[in-house]
């Protein structure tokens, strides 16, 4: 392991850089992904378009959407631009359907509940069905997020730099600790941010250790404001 201990600092750059182009792809995702999904859960008529479209997103090759962002969206193929993108795209892929089956595995009589209470479909998306959702979503949330960190190696291929160029430089020059240490420093990222979003998931949604005893007392807020 002589050739780490020569590049940390190559190491830890690449690292950056890999962290950084995948946190807005995942951040995006989430915030595309909910009026999407709450568009497939609401209107049956266009539940099997958004969620056929973005299943068939995923299965683009990366090369294919690299190729086919630039002369849609007027980027340069060699950019930052086009791996961030793409990478929300598959982002979305991901998550839209976990969104719309979130809503929908909500009991109706909670619905129910909240509009006689006087709840608009505005505010009752935000304090009742946005937070009983939320473990689901969460759930499909780290899931992209370790594609996300996973796919973004293949940036390397358009002249992104990130950790994908140990793999590519290590191959070519038959070094395998190069490889070795970019495969443990993406499977690093991706355990470290997944248990970031489980962190943040048991601080923002506390009864999902509890899901039984957190979902009576988020029902029983609906129905004794």
């Amino acid at each position: 392991m002589t050739w780490v201990a020569n590049n940390l600092d190559l190491i830890a750059s690449l690292t950056a850089a890999h962290l950084k182009q995948s946190a807005l792809p995942i951040i995006l995702g989430l915030l595309i992904s909910i009026p999407l999904g709450w568009l497939a859960f609401r209107y049956r008529f266009t539940r099997g378009l958004i969620l056929t479209t973005s299943g068939l997103l995923y299965t683009i090759p990366s090369l294919a959407l690299f190729a086919l962002l630039p002369p849609l969206l007027g980027i340069s193929f060699l950019s930052v631009a086009n791996l961030v993108i793409a990478l929300t795209i598959y982002a979305v892929a991901i998550m839209v359907r976990s969104v719309a089956d979130a809503l929908a595995s909500i009991d109706p009589s909670v619905r129910s509940a909240a509009a006689a209470m006087g709840y608009g479909s505005w505010r009752q998306f935000w304090a009742v069905e946005l937070p009983l959702a939320g473990p689901v979503i969460l759930a499909g949330l780290r899931v992209a997020a370790v594609s996300t960190i996973s796919l973004a190696t293949v940036g390397i291929l358009i002249g992104v730099e990130n950790l994908g160029y140990l793999f590519t430089n290590g191959l070519q020059r038959r070094i395998v600790p190069e490889v070795l240490a970019g495969v443990i420093a993406v499977m690093l990222i991706a355990l470290i941010v997944d248990l970031l979003l489980a962190a943040i998931g048991r601080l923002l949604m506390p009864w999902v250790p509890g899901r039984r005893s957190g979902r009576r007392a988020l029902q029983s807020h609906v129905v004794n404001p």
